[in-house]
């Protein structure tokens, strides 16, 4: 274990995030082909760069306060401002630029790669922490892609039961992304419904009362609808929404990836076991972890969801199970089920033969394994 590092110095790699604004800059003002850049960064460049700078497994010391972090929490922190000005400046600008339409579909799918690869990522971050401004600026964050009740659902319903089948988007074996993508778009906004008011109805309130975070959700959703509208016009409104359907695709392609056949271990009466590491995907790839403030020590974060990112801990091959690559190339793949299947369908397999070797029939399993879903309150 190593004492965790203070200084802006160290915690810069972990700022390449804000190497996307001036892609995106610069897409904007040459239109084209120019806005490829955006992925190409994010996807292609940092995949190449895992391949060169390999893995980091080493463990921070997780005693370290918050104020020895504040230069890892600033990028967090900054973050949402700088993404409100790129979507809603290329808003404005959309209609005076000169640009086709499909031009402008290219830079506002590159902004919607960035707000979704890092904005939602870095709302993930926030959502998790105690402090207000960190959980507005979460909600902020999400409201600028249209997916405020990812908040109530990864909070309440996926923290809770992930690896089951209560939880949409824990991917199942065999199941193909596109296929997973709108089972989830269908199931999540009723699943996170369903978990507030049951949380209303426990304290004695109407599902409806005031507190219900999802009033705060559409309010926030409509007053970014409205300021597209005003800034510019339909065609702003229908960008707008466009960059959102983009980085909606980026979450839920992560999603995917995170637990894709991984279950827990069905106890009977509607209980599972308890979340260990062995259920969720982890990759120790350093660049990628870097642009992803560490998302992919995704064990440790289920094990401890409040815990800072810089303090997250690697889990090795005999605790949890370890992907090929990183996320950005593990998504790519993920987009192209034949090729998914065969590269990850074996190290499910090889999982479920590691962690669970007293089940020896999963299709049997699974089905005695599938309890009846609650009803809502």
């Amino acid at each position: 274990m190593k004492t965790a590092p203070h200084s802006l110095r160290e915690a810069a790699p972990f700022w390449m995030s804000l190497g996307l604004i001036p892609l995106v800059a610069l897409a904007a003002a040459r239109g084209a082909w120019w806005f490829l850049l955006v992925p190409f960064y994010a996807w292609f460049m940092v995949s190449a760069l895992d391949r060169l700078a390999g893995k980091n497994t080493e463990n921070p010391d997780i005693a370290t306060p918050d104020s020895a972090l504040k230069w890892y929490r600033a990028i967090t922190l900054i973050w949402f401002p700088l993404q409100f000005a790129v979507i809603f400046g290329a808003i404005w600008y959309a209609p005076r630029s000169g640009l086709g339409v499909w031009e402008l579909a290219g830079v506002f799918f590159a902004i919607g790669v960035m707000s979704g690869t890092v904005g939602i990522v870095y709302a993930h971050e926030l959502m998790h922490q105690k402090s207000a401004l960190e959980r507005w600026l979460a909600d902020l964050l999400l409201a600028s892609v249209l997916y405020s009740h990812f908040r109530s659902e990864h909070l309440l319903v996926h923290h809770s039961w992930v690896g089951t089948p209560r939880d949409s988007v824990t991917a199942r074996y065999n199941e193909g992304f596109h296929r997973f993508f709108w089972r989830v778009l269908r199931d999540g906004p009723r699943s996170a419904w369903r978990a507030e008011a049951a949380r209303l109805t426990r304290s004695g309130r109407s599902r409806f009362h005031i507190r219900n975070p999802f009033w705060r959700y559409g309010a926030l959703q409509t007053l970014m609808l409205a300021l597209a509208l005003s800034l510019g016009g339909w065609l702003g409104l229908a960008l707008f929404v466009w960059q959102a359907c983009v980085a909606i695709w980026q979450l839920e392609l992560t999603n995917y990836v995170e637990h894709y056949g991984l279950t827990r271990e069905y106890l009977g009466a509607g209980k599972y076991e308890a979340v260990g590491p062995q259920h969720s995907w982890n990759a120790a790839d350093r660049v990628s972890n870097w642009l992803l403030i560490n998302l992919q020590r995704h064990s440790d974060h289920h094990y401890k969801p409040s815990r800072r990112f810089p303090l997250l801990q690697n889990f090795d091959a005999s605790a949890a199970p370890q992907l090929p690559l990183g996320y950005p190339a593990m998504t790519f793949l993920a987009m192209i089920p034949p090729l998914w299947r065969r590269r990850m369908n074996p190290r499910v397999r090889a999982w479920r033969r590691q962690f669970y070797p007293q089940i020896s029939d999963w299709q049997d399993y699974n089905r005695h394994a599938t309890p009846m879903p609650r009803a809502a309150p």
